[in-house]
């Protein structure tokens, strides 16, 4: 596999960009944090799944047989991301008075909804947390044999002084962290900085979903999750482990120590997270009320794909201020692109080979988006290719290529269906008429009332053709 080509990802851990070396030569085992369905996923969480998916598309188009995991989040995950609050499920059982499965089927749906109309390709497996219960509970077992957690008030908590690097992926330093400052006392804790395993009554008698464990009744913590679900899947060892950047101080923290502290072995190689899109000067919440989702753009008559697009434009470790009137901007790009294709499509069809002249864009952009999924150079090597005078065919070629990784749906546009309305039907034979009589001022005259509902009219051999304006 020596001449799979050389990919630069940015790895949080080290701070630092590394090259990718995978555990088995030629695969890449990767999982994603995925979302708790309890309420819309907002595009600022969309985000984190495009350039994730991204991430698999160049992996796979480099040659790499990849596994990409990624859980979905329907018990456990506390109104913070540390022991706090009540369960996300159970908030969004009392906002729509449904019964807690009900509502994780609803917003699962949705979600992957929303991921087909952004074109973000389904991962190799989707693993409900309610469905690995057994796993997460092992795990636990492991924990406590290893000295890494301890029973009390009825929960099972993890002993983050049980391992010597508590903290390494967000830098933390227990010594000097004041006890409590960022989370709530909780009486059974040893150290405030401990985490929940597993809970029991204890913490919410009117917990829906609870099972059998050697602890009592309960449910588990969100921590334990992503760790067990990630283990049974790829091993205890695996190459890259993705979320966003807000994960990194508590969710991943504790990750990372539960998964090494039962297994003795350092976990993922590479850590990679995504920065917040800003609405304003905030970073999108739900919590907030300050967050808009798929549907809301399609309310304003932005295609999702044109968000996709927006994103394109800046590195996924950047944040990213966001109005829809910059994304409406960002979409008068992409219809440009889209018709350019379009016309190419219409015309031509892929070389076969590519020239001399061609191979240094081709170049240019793997180069680009191999280090680090630099989108924005990618995305310019587009529109590069398009404005260059390479012959249509190997511009087509290029293009399709390099949507393999940038995932637009290129190969799947067409142009927009004209809906010939009675008062449009009758300007385009008025025109006809005139364009015959050779009236060429009234010919003029009609395509400017075209033009106000919305079309551009083209003269050609065939005659006319209307396309959106």
């Amino acid at each position: 596999m020596s001449s799979l080509p050389k990919i630069q990802l940015y790895n949080t851990l080290s701070r630092t960009i590394e090259e990718l070396r995978p555990i088995t030569s030629g695969e890449v085992k990767l999982y994603c944090c995925g979302p708790t369905v309890y309420n819309f996923q907002h595009i600022g969480n969309l985000r984190t799944y495009i350039w994730e998916d991204i991430l698999a598309r160049m992996l796979r188009q480099a040659g790499y047989k990849v596994t990409h995991v990624m859980n979905i989040t329907d018990v456990g995950h506390l109104a913070s991301d540390a022991d706090e609050g009540e369960d996300k499920m159970m908030l969004a059982m009392k906002r729509e008075k449904k019964k807690s499965e009900e509502i994780a089927d609803y917003y699962t749906k949705v979600f992957f909804d929303d991921c087909a109309a952004l074109n973000i390709q389904k991962p190799d497996i989707v693993c409900k947390a309610t469905e690995h219960i057994a796993q997460m509970i092992a795990l636990i077992k492991r924990l406590e044999e290893r000295g890494c957690a301890y029973q009390a008030g009825g929960n099972v908590y993890f002993d983050v002084r049980s391992i010597s690097d508590y903290g390494k992926l967000a830098r933390l330093n227990l010594d000097k962290l004041q006890a409590g400052a960022r989370i709530e006392q909780d009486s059974n804790k040893r150290n405030p900085h401990d985490f929940a395993l597993w809970f029991t009554k204890s913490k919410f008698e009117n917990q829906e979903l609870q099972w059998d464990s050697p602890w009592g009744r309960g449910y588990p913590g969100w921590h334990i999750e992503c760790s067990a679900m990630a283990m049974h899947y790829l091993g205890e060892q695996f190459d890259i482990h993705c979320g966003g950047i807000d994960h990194v101080p508590v969710h991943h923290t504790n990750e990372i120590a539960q998964s090494e502290g039962a297994t003795g072995k350092a976990w993922v190689t590479i850590w990679m997270h995504g920065e917040f899109l800003v609405l304003g000067t905030e970073k999108m919440a739900k919590s907030k009320g300050n967050f808009i989702t798929v549907n809301t753009l399609r309310e304003n008559s932005i295609d999702p794909l044109a968000y996709r697009y927006f994103l394109l434009g800046a590195h996924y470790r950047t944040q990213l201020s966001f109005t829809l009137d910059i994304l409406r901007n960002a979409q008068q790009g992409f219809e440009k692109l889209r018709s350019a294709l379009i016309q190419l499509r219409a015309e031509n069809s892929p070389a076969p080979m590519l020239s001399a002249a061609a191979e240094p864009f081709k170049v240019e952009f793997f180069e680009s988006i191999r280090n680090d999924l630099g989108t924005a150079q990618a995305l310019a090597l587009v529109h590069k290719t398009l404005q260059s005078e390479l012959p249509p065919s190997e511009k087509l070629s290029l293009l399709l290529t390099f949507d393999e990784v940038l995932g637009l749906g290129m190969a799947h546009w067409k142009a927009a269906q004209v809906e010939l309305t009675p008062a449009l039907q009758a300007l385009i034979d008025a025109r006809k008429a005139a364009r015959a009589a050779k009236n060429w001022p009234e010919s003029d005259r009609l395509r400017d009332e075209i033009a106000k509902l919305g079309y551009i009219v083209e003269d050609g051999a065939g005659g006319q053709k209307l396309k959106k304006g």
